[in-house]
């Protein structure tokens, strides 16, 4: 009997030598996947994220430069229209003090400036004529040139709203012969 115990006891012992050997067995093998796959993994999933973490700063950094290009080109632009506008403004505003200084002169001024224009205009569908016949006597001719000339200050009003006539009136050594 006695024997038979101590040979119970010798199982006993053995089998718990045994589960500690399988227990430490299983902490080897915990330890070996840690360290052949766990933290591999780890460290690939650091670096992946660290990547992604680089190339958004990156996107991002480009994106807010792209954008300050755009407000500075934006800006730019804006003040170079403004400047522009300015130089008009004080083009026109010292062209109105001119002509607020120089009265009927000014006027007369605005006529001839404008008058190259009018009579491009008006030979504008002449340029197109490639022929002109003209029936009727020298002195037939005379009268429609005179008849056209004499039709030019009420255009001219028509189309400007000043009356060359009355402007030429004021002219130095000029004088207006009424037609009948």
């Amino acid at each position: 009997q006695k024997i038979r115990t101590e040979e119970i006891q010798v199982e006993v012992v053995e089998r718990r030598k045994q589960i500690e050997i399988e227990e430490q067995e299983i902490v080897r093998k915990e330890k070996e996947l840690i360290a052949t796959v766990k933290l591999p993994a780890e460290a690939e999933a650091f670096q992946v994220q660290t990547v992604a973490q680089g190339q958004r700063a990156k996107v991002l950094a480009a994106a807010r430069g792209e954008s300050d290009k755009i407000k500075l080109i934006g800006a730019a632009e804006a003040r170079a229209v403004e400047a522009v506008g300015r130089a008009e403004a004080e083009q026109m505003r010292m062209k109105a003090a001119a002509y607020a200084q120089y009265g009927d002169a000014a006027i007369l001024s605005l006529v001839l400036e404008a008058l190259p224009q009018i009579a491009s205009e008006v030979a504008a569908p002449l340029a197109k004529t490639e022929e002109i016949v003209l029936i009727g006597g020298s002195d037939k001719i005379g009268q429609e040139v005179t008849k056209l000339i004499g039709t030019l200050p009420p255009a001219v009003q028509a189309l400007t709203g000043v009356d060359i006539s009355g402007v030429l009136e004021k002219l130095p050594g000029a004088r207006l012969i009424q037609t009948a």
